[in-house]
């Protein structure tokens, strides 16, 4: 998983022994403060919604590693939630993070989307939604974007592309195997 905003560049490469958790290792580059973090990632279903027409899932996932900030080496960790409800026509989704590294970072990331699906397709076709997604982070500088997007979605993979209202690129890219 490839995730790239206006904040920080992700790789999280996980593995899900059972459908209700996957552990894993992220590596994640921070852009302000520069400040790499390296961290092993575990990621818990509590509970999965599934009715006829619609789907719901609610997330743990925390982490714990080491942050580097010109040469110096901190303990960091984190942990949040994620929910989302979707459609086939509509989707909706809440995350946060709460991020830890005692003198090198620390803050509190709050996101959430809405989309809709310009059109159904079915089983195995290529989906598309169009999005738009709020980002917040509290932290030393407070930071608020607003980034419409477009998502399309075929099998195991799913990519992401959108720019933001200040001038950021985001990109993201899912292959599951």
């Amino acid at each position: 998983m490839l995730m790239n905003d206006a904040d920080s560049n992700s790789a999280h490469v996980h593995y899900s022994p059972t459908a209700k958790y996957s552990i894993g290792v992220r590596h994640e580059y921070f852009r302000d403060p520069k400040v790499n973090v390296t961290s092993f990632q575990m990621n818990n279903l509590i509970k999965r919604w599934n009715k006829k027409n619609e789907q719901a899932n609610f997330y743990v996932k925390s982490g714990v590693g080491v942050a580097r900030d010109d040469g110096e080496y901190d303990p960091a960790a984190y942990t949040g939630i994620a929910l989302d409800w979707e459609t086939r026509r509509y989707f909706t989704s809440y995350e946060n993070r709460f991020f830890w590294a005692d003198e090198t970072e620390q803050f509190a990331m709050h996101k959430a989307r809405v989309g809709i699906a310009p059109y159904v397709g079915d089983y195995g076709d290529l989906h598309t939604w169009l999005m738009l997604e709020a980002h917040y982070d509290a932290g030393e500088e407070d930071t608020f974007h607003v980034t419409p997007l477009v998502r399309f979605f075929k099998g195991n993979t799913l990519l992401e592309a959108g720019y933001n209202l200040d001038d950021g690129v985001m990109f993201n890219f899912v292959q599951r195997f």
